[in-house]
């Protein structure tokens, strides 16, 4: 009779078990992870609560109010509103012209500035790393400052026109896009650099052979969405004195021409959604 010989096993470790299964250290370690990550879910929906609640009690705001009036809405909706007046909205298209210019202008200026300004803003290519202080500081104080604050500072000092909707978007244009174009050449890959870096290449040689090719799609596409963010607040701005449509506008609400103001309200609602395709579409071409 042959016995076997008794092999030498290895020490099994105790899982603890979780809901009938065994669970590994690993296991183990998500699950006190997850639960981690619940808990801070938890603390930030109850403080988004509380700031809410107490945002209500300060400002005497009753959330039933829009239930309770919401057929004043309604009503003004209907009767004051609709329909739309087209015949007389008819005149606005030079309006509607100057609007689109306004938002072109400050899309293509602003951009250009934004160009030279974002290789002082941007950790890969800043002479110093004080400019990019400096140069983001000034971005975000333009680009932190609506544009409609920046049209009453201008309304102020030059009086009420197209040009000066032109600067305030303008300069909202500038704070904003040096910011994206910025982000845009901090992406490019340091390995190119540091290849240049390894022939001798001057600071001039890498901005022109590898970080501006790089970056010109990114450039196109954020200039594009620009462009479509001055259409829409354009609107407002010549609402506000800066002219265009925006200005006819706001002379028919006053004038409480409602049905016109709403073909107008139409009338650059549609000039915006053929806008945001075109440039949806040109973006996709530029990333492809």
């Amino acid at each position: 009779m042959v016995t076997e010989s008794k092999k030498e096993k290895s020490p099994r470790l105790r899982m603890p078990k979780l809901f009938g299964k065994t669970q590994g250290p690993l296991d183990s370690e998500f699950a006190k992870a997850h639960k981690s990550r619940n808990r801070l879910y938890l603390i930030i929906f109850a403080v988004i609560i509380v700031a809410f609640v107490i945002s209500t009690v300060h400002i005497k705001f009753n959330p039933l109010i829009l239930f309770f009036k919401g057929r004043n809405f309604f009503d003004f909706m209907v009767k004051d509103l609709y329909p739309p007046n087209f015949t007389k909205a008819m005149g606005v298209g030079d309006a509607l012209l100057q609007t689109i210019c306004m938002a072109i202008i400050a899309s293509f200026v602003g951009g250009i500035i934004s160009f030279c300004l974002c290789f002082f803003a941007s950790y890969q290519t800043a002479p110093h790393p004080i400019t990019v202080k400096i140069v983001r500081g000034f971005a975000s104080i333009q680009r932190n400052v609506p544009n409609t604050i920046w049209l009453f500072i201008f309304r102020m000092s030059f009086g009420i026109g197209t040009a000066i909707g032109m600067v305030a978007l303008l300069f909202n244009t500038v704070g904003y896009l040096t910011r994206m174009f910025a982000e845009v050449v901090d992406e490019v890959g340091r390995e190119s650099m540091e290849a240049l870096d390894s022939v001798g290449a001057g600071y001039l040689q890498k901005l022109f052979q590898c970080v501006i090719p790089a970056s010109v799609p990114g450039f196109i596409s954020w200039l594009l969405y620009s462009a479509e963010i001055n259409i829409r607040a354009s609107g407002v701005v010549g609402a506000l004195g800066g002219g265009g449509i925006g200005l006819i506008l706001s002379a028919y609400l006053s004038s409480f021409q409602y049905h016109v103001a709403f073909a107008i309200i139409l009338i650059l609602a549609a000039t915006t959604i053929v806008v945001s395709f075109i440039t949806d579409y040109l973006r996709k071409k530029v990333l492809i």
